[in-house]
């Protein structure tokens, strides 16, 4: 190529279907050859595509020209006369793709030219284009904030001496919705005729099976997803469980240094060890793969079989083998096989409540004004159900490609945050894990320099780190996850993902989808005007809002509505043999509602289409904005009776006179006054309208027999009779109103995200607490002020509409979730996804509730995805971890409710689990410091652990709430300035350790999920290494975790420190007192356990110890000190167990004194006491038993008593120091909302 070479006609190429050159040095890849030698002036225009119209050929060469002067390249008017020749005379408007040559540096002058164009050039300039944001010149209207989105890449490809992407202008596959019928026949070179469909040609055969081979099916691609046995080998190697496999593979290598001084001790605690790791993979294992599903409701959506049109004929063939152009026909009931051009239809209507979230059927036209692809009307996708009538289409995305493909992708794709729960375990047990490695090597240190032995200092080692990891905790947390998920399957919520349990106690943030969550998805009947009166159909006729009726069926027209209702109308039973309450209406939405309420107040209503037959039909369509029927009901004048409903406005116009007092009465301005003002008020509470009216045919025009045909229009079309107005809306679900109040009383803030209109969206937000506040255009309007006037701070609600999400700044998102009350309006799936990742990002923890397709990437992605069991899709269910059984909103109070219980009582149970560490580290220092014989062996460790501590641990899941006031006090980790400014100081911080210069900050997952094993564990030391690591664990939090400096300093300071004391009073009474088997005492003091354990040649007081005189003067063999020791050591264990029986009940009480009748309230913490008594005895005492973990059968249940008095001390203690935190930190309580409505409406579970 040559300087300012420019690619003439001959060198033009088809660009593929998917609207992107193929792949260049430039990430876009082959159809353009770039010199990398070439100046900054040799920018390659690639000129595409053909323009049918000579004007606007001229047009767009003018523009290019005019650029092309502007970029100081050569002359493009020696291109003109060319180009003016397409190589296709028909086709889209024009693309452009500007590839700028390399080196970087050279863009420079490039840069300076844009930055000086004139704006009429910048007008018809797209963007610099991620693969999302492609428009096309011809569309191309004032885009400044794309233009500035270039500066910057240019600005930043410099800097870094990389080439930014190219420009491209390039009418995709998004906006084939704009193209005109004969451009869509010659882009996909397909063959449809418009005038008599059912001869048209479709495709060839031949042409079929090419294209199939180079498109691949239309199927949608399965996630990669890891092996089972990786999965499990993942979950085998976290912290916790590396931990616990390194100490038993330890064990067995120190039996084989020492099989004979070591014994089988060794060998059993490592396969104790050993064996808990593999059962705590197993579990988190079996956790993982229930939540490994997001794929298969995606496949259930898409109809195996589809209709097309090829060799012009109509087959029935597999929906996978679908290509683009392919011509498709589709009827009522069928599913779209893939996302089609509407290019014939007679009164198509499909339901995307699925995938947008409108609760309307929504009619599909050959036509199209509107710039969004969700909101064409020419545009149907896949996955969606034709609910009414028949078109012929032609497919224009497959698979992956289609809308439906897109949001399996955004599923897929995103990354699943761990829980907050998991985050906090995790963090606990690294922190943990570091000072137990520490502190094994450093004892492992001590050892080798004091004995010498390698296998000694490393057995030694080994218990110092057994003690230190609470080996019972995962298996303690899981099982009470557990029980707690049955326990909220009863109330009607199904938990997938046991982390969910506890998350959605602790969420601060609940997103919701309005249809079919909030509401019913289910339009209903509300007002009624006619004869003048504006009725109310509500079942009380107290509290009627002011100027409504009670609904009367003897009203003026309120018969006739009904019958234009049950008849003028699709809308049918599915069966008749069961009561009407029972039955399933099927139909349009609108239809139904009608017809639901028509057949609720009319008798005989399945033989009312006997009774006036149905002669002619035109039914609804978005041209004529009406439906009408004309049935054999007799009257006075004539056999036939002609029946309409439809938009009020057009309706209106073509009536002269209005049904009033059993009559028809001319039509007056005073009427028609009346008629404005009831339809602005209902429709202001975001109903929908509908107007009805009647034409009794004269009998000598319009005999019985007459043939009304639709094609030749021979039905009145004016002078009817109006008869009055309906209004019907998607009715809140009843306890919605409710539920949401109580969730706003427990701190927690409701957000609806729906893809509904604003208004609609608005008024039910205001029937069910959602929305109390004013927005600023309501404040402005009640006021009378300016929009521009009013601050930010006096506004507290905002409705935010999806076509501003992609213009808000960082401000702007800040200043929308600093609103208590906000709604969402008009989102796509994307959309909903970028508003949870937003709120993440501030430190929410945000719940998602929703039931359809459209929900799911949200679902996935959001801390918690809460999904409908009965209206809810298969995708969105599968993409949920939480599912609501009942599909009551309400029930996800029941949710939270249990959520924060059982966090409680986490926290307190792993509070009352760690406490034994303390008494179970201090005897390995003490061998260190003193030294002393050693109080507690590894393996009775384990068995304290694994033992009565599981099981009393255990014992907290059927623990009650303490106070009533559970769901009044605000979330844990409540979102606040300081918070958020806390939270993105951090994220800097973690993005500094990672190497990186910035975070973003909307970027809610920092990258460490795609990070290389060498790389996360070089993170991991150099966090641990670090002061600020150390000195997060112990800032003060801005809200409550699960294990906190309170839970630490009971655990390790002061229970902890209170237990050793007892246990070793234990210990040492036992020495002291305890009896040898001819009933001498053996006298064996403090100073005589250190002196024996210093003169030990075997580094313990065991079988092989030289004889010993006590200071009492008593002579001790060998076996003598190991029995005393056996009886000391089955002491400390067994007084270990009775002061944890006492903590248990200590550590229940936050809040109370643990005396009264909360302490009664779990009969559970009784039976694991029990249990766990004899448990401890069955190791003590029983023979063969006692030789494993080196007990004694001997011990006297006396030195019980010596536990038991320590065990009141703890009691006593917490009692008092309980008191003390309660004086000091007292507990917070929510404020009461204002306007807060909880009494029983119609709309409440009173009704």
């Amino acid at each position: 190529m040559t300087d300012g070479s420019i690619l003439k006609n001959e060198t033009v190429r088809e660009q593929p279907a998917a609207g992107l050159v193929q792949n260049s040095g430039y990430g876009y890849g082959g159809g353009v050859d770039v010199d990398e030698k070439s100046p900054i002036h040799s920018i390659e225009i690639i000129l595409t595509a053909f323009v049918s119209s000579k004007a606007l050929q001229q047009t767009m060469l003018d523009e290019i020209i005019a650029l092309g002067r502007l970029l100081q390249m050569p002359p493009f008017e020696s291109l003109s006369n060319s180009l003016l020749s397409p190589p296709v005379p028909t086709a889209a408007c024009p693309s452009i793709v500007i590839v700028p040559p390399k080196p970087a540096l050279e863009f420079m002058p490039l840069r300076r030219t844009l930055e000086s164009m004139p704006p009429e050039i910048l007008d018809r300039m797209a963007s610099f284009v991620s693969g999302d944001d492609i428009l096309p010149l011809c569309h191309a209207v004032p885009y400044y904030k794309y233009i500035s989105k270039a500066m910057h890449d240019f600005s930043h490809a410099i800097e870094r001496h990389t080439p930014p992407r190219p420009v491209l202008f390039w009418p995709g596959i998004k906006e084939e919705h704009l193209f005109t019928f004969e451009q869509l026949m010659v882009h996909h070179k397909t063959s449809f005729d418009a005038a008599k469909p059912m001869q048209s040609e479709g495709l060839d055969a031949a042409d079929a099976a090419r294209r199939l081979a180079e498109q691949g099916p239309n199927i949608l691609s399965p996630p990669k997803k890891k092996s089972a046995v990786w999965l499990y080998i993942e979950c085998l190697f976290n912290i916790f469980n590396a931990l616990l496999l390194f100490c038993g593979i330890a064990g067995f290598i120190v039996y084989g240094i020492d099989p004979i001084g070591n014994g089988m001790v060794a060998v059993y605690m490592a396969i104790i060890l050993i064996a808990v790791a593999f059962l705590n993979a197993l579990i988190e294992f079996l956790q993982l793969l229930a939540s490994e599903k997001a794929l298969a409701g995606f496949m259930n959506m898409i109809p195996s079989k589809s209709q097309v049109v090829r060799n012009g004929n109509l087959q029935n063939l597999p929906a996978s083998d679908l290509v683009l152009g392919d011509v498709v026909f589709v009827r009522m009931g069928d599913k779209l096989p893939a996302d089609i051009y509407v290019i014939s239809a007679l009164d198509f209507k499909v339901d995307n409540s699925s995938l947008t979230g409108e609760a309307e059927p929504q009619d599909r036209i050959p036509t199209n004004s509107m710039m969004s692809p969700l909101e064409a009307t020419n545009l149907a996708f896949s996955g969606t159900l034709a609910v009414n009538g028949e078109a012929y289409g032609i497919v224009i995305r497959c698979g992956d490609n289609t809308v439906l493909g897109q949001i399996a992708g955004l599923t897929q794709s995103e990354h699943k945050s761990p829980s907050p729960m998991t985050t906090e375990i995790n963090n606990f047990v690294a922190t943990i894990g570091t000072v137990a490695i520490t502190c094994m090597i450093v004892f492992f240190i001590i050892a080798l320099v004091k004995t010498g032995s390698v296998s000694f200092s490393l057995n030694f080692a080994i218990g110092v780190l057994v003690a230190w990891v609470p080996q019972g905790l995962p298996a303690t947390v899981t099982m009470l996850l557990t029980i707690a998920a049955k326990r909220m399957a009863t109330r009607q919520v199904l938990v997938k993902d046991l982390r969910g349990v506890e998350t959605l106690g602790a969420i601060t943030l609940l997103a919701t989808d309005k249809t079919g969550t909030l509401t019913r998805n289910q339009m209903t009947a509300t007002n009624f005007w006619c004869g003048l009166e504006l009725y109310s159909t509500q079942v009380s006729s107290t509290n009627l809002p002011l100027g409504e009726i009670p609904f009367d069926l003897e009203g003026s027209g309120i018969s006739e509505i009904l019958h234009i209702s049950a008849l003028c109308s699709r809308a049918r039973f599915d069966r008749t043999d069961i009561p009407i309450d029972q039955r399933v209406i099927t139909g349009d939405a609108t239809e139904s509602g009608l017809f639901r309420f028509a057949s609720q107040k009319l008798r005989d209503i399945d033989k009312l289409q006997d009774m006036y037959p149905k002669v002619f039909e035109i039914p609804f369509n978005s041209e004529n904005k009406w439906a009408m029927a004309i049935h054999k009901k007799k009257h006075v004048g004539g056999p036939l009776t002609l029946l309409m409903k439809g938009a009020p406005e057009r309706i209106l116009r073509i009536c002269t006179t209005i049904w009033k007092d059993s009559k028809a009465v001319p039509m007056t301005k005073e009427h028609q006054d009346e008629f404005t003002k009831s339809y602005e008020y209902m429709a202001g509470k975001g109903h929908r309208v509908l107007a009805f009216a009647q034409l009794l045919l004269p009998g000598g025009e319009y005999p019985e027999d007459f043939a009304f045909e639709r094609d030749r229009k021979n039905y009145p079309s004016n002078g009817l009779t109006f008869v009055g107005l309906a209004s019907l809306e998607d009715p809140p679900k009843h306890g919605v109103r409710e539920a949401i109040g109580h969730c706003r009383e427990a701190g927690i803030k409701i957000m609806m995200v729906t893809g509904d209109h604003p208004l609609t969206a608005e008024a039910i937000g205001r029937k069910i607490n959602l929305m109390l506040s004013d927005t600023k255009e309501l404040h402005a309007k009640k006021t009378g002020r300016q929009i521009e006037t009013i601050s930010e701070d006096e506004i507290h609600a905002i409705v935010i509409h999806g076509e501003q999400i992609d213009e808000l700044t960082d401000a702007a998102w800040d200043n929308i979730f600093s609103k208590d009350e906000i709604i969402f309006a008009r989102t796509s799936p994307k959309h909903k996804l970028t508003i949870v990742k937003r709120a993440q990002s501030l430190g929410h923890i945000v719940g998602v509730t929703g039931d359809g397709v459209n929900d799911s990437p949200a679902l996935k992605k959001a801390d918690l995805g809460i999904a409908m069991n009965l209206s809810g899709s298969d995708v969105s269910k599968e993409a949920a971890s939480m599912i609501l059984l009942d599909d009551n909103f309400a029930s996800t109070v029941r949710g939270v409710e249990e959520g924060r219980l059982i966090f409680a009582n986490l926290k307190k149970s792993i509070q009352y689990t760690v406490t034994h560490i303390v008494p179970e580290v201090i005897p390995y220092l003490l061998w260190v410091v003193a030294p002393l014989p050693i109080m507690l062996t590894s393996l009775q460790i384990l068995v304290v652990d694994l033992g009565f501590e599981l099981l009393a641990a255990l014992s907290y899941a059927w623990e009650p709430s303490e106070s009533e006031e559970l769901m009044k006090v605000p979330p844990r980790m409540p979102v606040t300035e300081d918070s958020i400014s806390k939270l993105r100081k951090r994220k800097a911080e973690d993005a500094e350790d990672r190497g990186l210069a910035v975070a973003a900050q909307n970027d809610h997952d920092f990258p460490a999920h795609v990070m290389s094993v060498d790389q996360k564990v070089k993170l991991f030391f150099k966090r641990i290494m670090s002061v600020r690591y150390w000195k997060r664990k112990f800032e003060k939090n801005d809200g409550e975790v699960l294990v906190d400096g309170n839970s630490l300093s009971w655990a390790y300071l002061e229970c902890g420190l209170i237990e050793f004391i007892g246990c070793a009073t234990c210990f040492f009474a036992v020495l002291y007192s305890a009896k040898w088997e001819d009933g001498s005492q053996f006298y064996i003091t403090p100073y005589d356990a250190w002196h024996m354990q210093s003169l030990s040649t075997s580094h313990f007081i065991e079988g092989s110890a030289p004889n010993y005189t006590t200071v009492h003067g008593n002579t001790l063999d060998s076996y003598m000190q190991a029995n005393a020791l056996a009886q000391a050591q089955s002491a400390y264990y067994f007084g270990l167990m009775v002061q944890q029986c006492f903590n248990l009940f200590a550590c229940k009480c936050k809040m109370t004194l643990p005396f009264g009748p909360y302490m009664f309230r779990n009969a559970a913490s009784f039976y694991s006491v029990m249990m766990g008594g004899l448990f401890a005895a069955f190791i003590v005492y029983t023979p063969g038993v006692m030789s494993v973990f080196a007990t004694s059968g001997r011990l006297s249940p006396l030195y019980w008593l010596i536990a038991m008095g320590y065990g009141v001390l703890i009691i006593i203690y917490s009692s008092v120091r309980m008191l003390i935190m309660r004086f000091l930190f007292p507990k917070n309580v929510n404020q009461g909302i204002e306007g807060l409505q909880m009494h029983p409406t119609r709309w409440s579970t009173a009704n």
